[in-house]
């Protein structure tokens, strides 16, 4: 809860420790000269004032004005003050901030809650990574995708500035802190519990502090979760690596050499953690001057990002709508974010989507002692000369030797392939003899 005091005036010759009355309905005549600077109603009317109580001259206002920017609350509250604390006998008044609390019920706690958790990286600050971040949960969830938006970029968090949201960070009956809402989209971030204060987390304690905010927060089951990671490969990449099932991750970075060859670098950390790239966005490549309506290129010579040999997923220029504060809404998000929106699902789904063949031995989610037994009678199954096709979910380059045993002749087993089609899926195929 947080509050606003100003003290009122005493009455002149009025002992303070006098039993002072308030007339309430001349609070609320005050009151509603104030208007929602917006809706152009009155306070009242737009449903910000949640209660008022006085008691010996001190007033209390309760209100809800959780969906204002930070900077348009406190101007509202300033106002409210200012308008009771002209009203006779209110010696004291305060406004308290409250706002209603989320549903408790039904919640999965951690990041696994999620369907699929992507993460947006970039090598360098300062690329566009949280405003692209930030527009991306926004375009999922305006096309109909139950989104949250988690920020852990712990030492710069400026997801709540770009949404135009802030705290209280309430908890469930556990104590696992649950996201705020904005417009639908759940967002958690370091920066909606430091109160703008600095965060100077070394390496440990930063690791701890994320560690439990992914393993602590109790999500509403979304479909997926954007990860907005801080620039670099440092702790907190690691930690993510380490503690998250990351199902792809989207890098941003401007087309400058300098920029390019090091998201090249953080790229390979990824891949060798497992985790598909699903792309590069290519931001501020170049803006459209005003007065000719002409494209102008930010950065000079060939564009190195080529050389990544990843998808681009969309070419953003430099314009102010990107500037813009987004909303999970359909009116809510650019076109550059819709674009991007449908590449990175088009990319999903073309990376963990698994065409299985038609008989294929199908060992994803078997026990260890069954194997064996489920790949022996698929290979008996096969008639000779055909296509025995397996899939699992570890890599089935043993199962070679187990199926010479099978045959009496070792040098009539056909061409042996193994191809890994995704960080959790293999495919064999061979021809039986």
């Amino acid at each position: 809860m947080v509050e606003d005091t100003q003290r009122a005036d005493e009455t002149d010759g009025q002992d303070s420790e006098d039993t002072v009355s308030v007339d309430m309905d001349e609070v609320e005549a005050a009151l509603r000269q104030v208007r929602d600077p917006e809706a152009d109603v009155t306070v009242f009317e737009a449903g910000l004032i949640e209660d008022i109580r006085a008691h010996d001259g001190h007033l209390v206002v309760e209100t809800d004005l959780s969906d204002f920017p930070p900077q348009e609350a406190q101007s509202v509250t300033t106002t409210l003050m200012q308008a009771v604390s002209d009203v006779p006998g209110v010696r004291r008044a305060h406004v308290e901030h409250v706002q209603s609390r989320p549903e408790m019920e039904g919640r999965a706690i951690g990041l696994g809650a999620a369907d699929r958790v992507i993460a947006v990286a970039s090598a360098k600050g300062g690329v566009g990574k949280t405003t692209v971040a930030t527009s991306l949960a926004c375009a999922l969830a305006a096309d109909g995708q139950d989104v949250g938006l988690f920020d852990a970029d712990i030492h710069g968090p400026n997801v709540p500035e770009l949404l135009s949201v802030s705290g209280p960070v309430h908890s469930d009956e556990d104590g696992n802190p649950i996201p705020v809402d904005a417009d639908g989209l759940e967002v958690m971030s370091v920066g909606l519990l430091s109160s703008s204060a600095p965060l100077a987390w070394r390496g440990a304690m930063a690791h701890d502090a994320l560690s439990e905010l992914y393993e602590e927060t109790a999500w509403s089951n979304p479909d997926t979760v954007v990860l907005d990671l801080p620039p670099g490969t440092g702790d907190v990449a690691l930690t993510t690596l380490q503690d998250v099932p990351v199902d792809g991750v989207v890098f941003v970075t401007t087309p400058f050499h300098a920029a390019v060859s090091d998201t090249h670098r953080s790229l390979q950390l990824f891949e060798e953690n497992d985790v598909p790239v699903l792309g590069v966005v290519a931001n501020m490549g170049e803006f459209v001057c005003e007065e000719c309506g002409h494209p102008h290129e930010l950065f000079e010579g060939s564009d190195p990002i080529a050389a990544l040999k990843v998808p681009v997923l969309a070419e953003i220029p430099f314009t102010s709508s990107m500037q813009e504060t987004p909303r999970p809404t359909p009116d809510g998000v650019t076109e550059y974010a819709r674009e991007l929106g449908a590449a990175v699902q088009n990319r999903i789904d073309e990376i963990w989507t698994v065409d299985v063949p038609d008989g294929a031995v199908d060992l994803r989610g078997v026990p260890p002692e069954d194997r064996h037994e489920r790949v022996r009678h698929g290979f008996e199954e096969v008639g000779s000369g055909d296509t025995f096709y397996l899939v699992s979910d570890r890599d089935p380059t043993s199962v070679r030797g187990f199926l010479l045993d099978l045959v009496d002749d070792h040098d009539s087993l056909g061409r042996f392939e193994v191809k890994r089609q995704n960080p959790e899926t293999w495919l064999l195929r061979t021809v039986h003899p």
